[in-house]
């Protein structure tokens, strides 16, 4: 079967999208760090409807990949472009999928390939926006407390070689340089990671960083460019062999990485850009004065929630997201936790029916065309638990309010972290702090009791901060914790009800 490609476009069944724009007139206004599947179905397609709205092509995007060369190696010979399959169930509950070829990736650079082309693609003067999808982790920062970690080797490397950058915070930094002594207009950094003011969260790394290489050039980033804060959600699964293979076959030709998503799609934008922007209303993008509430109400209901369900599902045995929302005590769980731990601590929102957002996310996560593993979910808990229900139990904490349900999840993941589910299998610990968890987790199995081996564990101060002093959060932990050890997921979420 012939690849993909921009001469295939014509010849493609009439039912699938594609461009409708010349996209040999495109230029590459927006550089995006961490091409994976979640900017390719999220913030790419929504560009993509800017385009074919406004007409104005100077908002192409150029990907880098701040790792692997995988993405590269399978969309070069497409010349870019991929294929969305947005998939949910119809109404007698048999999958139904739509398919839209994506034609705004002009390319994919690798970054420990060649820094250098990704230092010039940035510091070119066409670049306008450099958005951002590298997961928590990508940020090399303390998740309690969201500063630079000055002695992570990658940062230490790129403070002394400015020339060979392997990190997000150096290589912006030392384009940014670039650009300045170059004359050239400021960019907006737009992080579109699950992290709390994640702007002002990038803002802060960017300038702890610049700061260690000169005073000046922190001062001209601190005064030109920008850092929005933004929102995004929408549930992209990992593409699948048989995803491939079905895909290509509607296509008539072997797409090598279509993406998979849900139908819903939001993203939230505080529209402060330094040298202008696609008009992403189009693609039902929402531009605001501010993101905070709407940042808080995804982490904690949308983030918060699906960690919970994936910890508790995945040491249950359940594979995917839809499978644990099947048993009955899981989907009651997560409602209650929504409901009457998690909602109480968001600030009312014009608009918002919190209510009406519950069940729509009920329903989202009970896709069962998505096939959304919870093992994906459940990796880099380190750098998500902290935003994603860390901050509800503080708040609750300090309201003198009930964290049961809340301290069943962080149970969950610690109780995850032992890397064998109840059935037996082995789970691989996929977490930058992964080795620190483990030495952790094997100091603390010395202690005499569940309750003081969770208050050992809970002192690891990069996720828990303060928090793991506090004698009720880590009475409510060792709780469930032990229900976990002694009865199992289902034994644990029995003895709540």
């Amino acid at each position: 079967m012939p690849r993909l490609h921009p001469d295939a476009l014509p010849r493609l069944p009439s039912d699938i999208a594609r461009p409708r724009y010349p996209r040999e007139a495109l230029r590459a206004g927006i550089v995006h760090l961490g091409v994976g599947a979640f900017h390719r179905a999220h913030l790419a397609v929504v560009n993509e409807a800017a385009l074919h709205a406004s007409g104005d092509l100077r908002w192409g995007t150029v990907g880098v990949s701040l790792r692997a060369a995988d993405t590269r190696d399978a969309l070069r010979p497409q010349s870019g472009l991929y294929t969305l399959a947005l998939r949910d169930a119809a109404d007698d509950g048999s999958p139904r999928e739509a398919l839209q070829v994506v034609g705004n990736l002009l390319d994919v650079l690798v970054a420990p390939e060649d820094p250098q082309a990704v230092l010039e693609r940035i510091a070119h003067p066409d670049a306008r926006i450099v958005s951002l999808t590298i997961t928590e982790k990508g940020y090399h920062h303390d998740p309690a407390t969201g500063a630079l970690r000055l002695d992570d080797p990658g940062i230490a490397h790129d403070i002394a070689h400015p020339e060979a950058p392997r990190t997000m915070p150096g290589f912006v930094v030392h384009a940014l340089n670039l650009r300045r002594r170059r004359g050239l207009e400021p960019v907006t950094l737009l992080s579109c990671d699950n992290l709390p003011a994640n702007g002002d969260t990038m803002r802060g790394i960017v300038l702890a960083f610049a700061q260690e290489v000169d005073g000046e050039l922190r001062d001209w980033i601190d005064t030109h460019c920008t850092f929005p804060n933004s929102m995004v959600d929408r549930i992209v699964p990992r593409t699948t062999d048989d995803d491939r293979t079905r895909i290509s076959a509607r296509l008539g030709v072997d797409d090598a990485w279509p993406v998979i998503g849900e139908p819903f799609l939001e993203w939230v934008v505080e529209d402060r850009f330094a040298s202008g922007r696609p008009d992403w209303t189009a693609g039902g993008a929402r531009f605001v004065d501010h993101a905070e509430p709407f940042e808080r109400l995804k982490l904690r209901m949308v983030n918060g929630s699906h960690s919970a369900l994936a910890y508790l599902g995945a040491m249950a045995g359940l594979r995917t997201v839809d499978r644990a929302m099947n048993e009955p005590a899981l989907r009651h769980f997560i409602d209650a936790l929504m409901r009457e731990e998690i909602a109480p601590t968001l600030p009312a929102m014009q608009g918002i029916d919190l209510d009406a957002y519950r069940a729509r996310l009920l329903q989202r996560f009970s896709n069962p065309a998505l096939q959304h593993q919870t093992k994906q979910i459940a990796m880099d808990g380190s750098q998500k638990l902290p935003q994603r229900l860390l901050g509800t139990v503080r708040d609750r904490l300090a309201a003198g309010l009930s964290i049961d349900r809340l301290a069943l999840a962080v149970a969950a993941w610690v109780h995850y972290l032992r890397g064998v589910d109840e059935t037996g299998a082995v789970h691989e610990i996929q977490d930058p702090l992964a080795i620190a968890l483990s030495a952790r987790l094997a100091q603390a199995g010395t202690a005499a009791s569940v309750q003081e081996r969770v208050a050992f564990f809970t002192g690891f101060a990069p996720v828990f901060g303060e928090l793991g002093g506090e004698p009720r959060f880590v009475s409510a932990v060792a709780h469930h914790l032990g229900l976990l050890e002694e009865r199992g997921v289902m034994g644990a979420l029995a003895a709540m009800s």
